[in-house]
């Protein structure tokens, strides 16, 4: 995967968004939080305000931290991130001026798999998982991006595929955020739980 310079020259008028922010997810990322929260107080880190645009992208845009971008406006932006960013529903993104946006999951084609019998969703999870097929885990359903070989799999399993358009938000995997030791930077900013 190429990265997209979004490096212009003085007076080209696009606004580069540099600072990734975080929504509040579940009681795990409590940790993350606390350690945003300590980074605040000493002044590491600046509080968010609210988003005055919104960025509405599919999943795989989303996973680029190097791109251009049109804001739900219609207005050209640049994003410029750390790599390894994946942006997620409800994060915002920061300028060096101080403007902020919302991201937003935009509905994409995606087949979910609903059932209450846990083992059947373990089954397909597992055969999914196998395949490295980014799944997003809810509730008695699993989500994964629209593929009829992946949809008769899941079919042969006996369970029923429901095509539609939705937002798609995978789990970010086992070592997602893993850094190696106290010297690895900082790149995100806590939003003070709004």
């Amino acid at each position: 995967m190429h990265d997209i310079d979004v490096s212009l020259p003085a007076g080209a008028g696009l606004q580069i968004f540099t600072e990734h922010v975080p929504a509040p997810r579940r009681p795990a990322a409590v940790a993350q939080r606390t350690a945003w929260q300590a980074h605040l107080q000493r002044g590491e880190l600046a509080p968010v305000s609210g988003a005055s645009e919104r960025l509405v992208l599919p999943f795989d845009r989303r996973e680029k931290a190097r791109q251009r971008a049109l804001l739900e406006s219609g207005r050209e932006v640049g994003i410029h991130l750390p790599r390894g960013t994946v942006l997620r529903g409800g994060d915002k993104l920061r300028a060096a001026d101080g403007t902020v946006i919302e991201v937003v999951a935009a509905p994409e084609a995606v087949s979910t798999v609903r059932t209450r019998i846990l083992r059947d969703l373990a089954r397909v999870a597992y055969h999914l998982g196998n395949r490295h097929v980014p799944l997003q885990v809810g509730d008695g359903w699993v989500r994964y991006r629209s593929d009829h070989v992946l949809d008769g799999m899941v079919e042969q399993l006996g369970l029923a595929v429901i095509r539609e358009l939705a937002p798609f938000e995978p789990e970010a995997g086992a070592y997602s955020g893993h850094t190696h030791g106290a010297s690895a930077p900082l790149h995100v900013l806590w939003n003070g739980g709004k």
